[in-house]
């Protein structure tokens, strides 16, 4: 079983909030909840596979190396996420046309 490619789900994504709707950052924050997810199941699965001995350590290694990069960028997202809709949602009555 080949665990290459398993990650690197998300397409690159820019900081900039502004010019996105408020729904959009909804939207983009469950996007971002689906793919943690995914990327738990993922290293659940990898895990099972090395102690199945399905795969050489070397690719765990290579594989848990870019899930762990994965998983930091989600939790980045997820941060920068849930503060723009914090602070969208208690801004004062007219601060923002979304």
């Amino acid at each position: 079983m080949n665990f290459l490619p398993i990650y690197r789900m998300m397409p690159t994504w820019t900081e900039d909030l502004s010019s996105r709707t408020f729904d959009e950052i909804v939207r983009s924050l469950d996007e971002n909840r689906a793919w943690h997810r995914e990327l738990r199941l993922k290293a659940s699965a990898l895990v099972n596979s090395r102690l199945a001995k399905e795969i050489r350590s070397e690719e765990y290694a290579v594989n848990r190396e870019i899930g762990k990069q994965d998983a930091a960028e989600c939790k980045r997202r997820g941060s920068i996420l849930a503060r723009e809709l914090s602070r969208r949602r208690y801004s004062p009555v007219g601060a923002f046309s979304d």
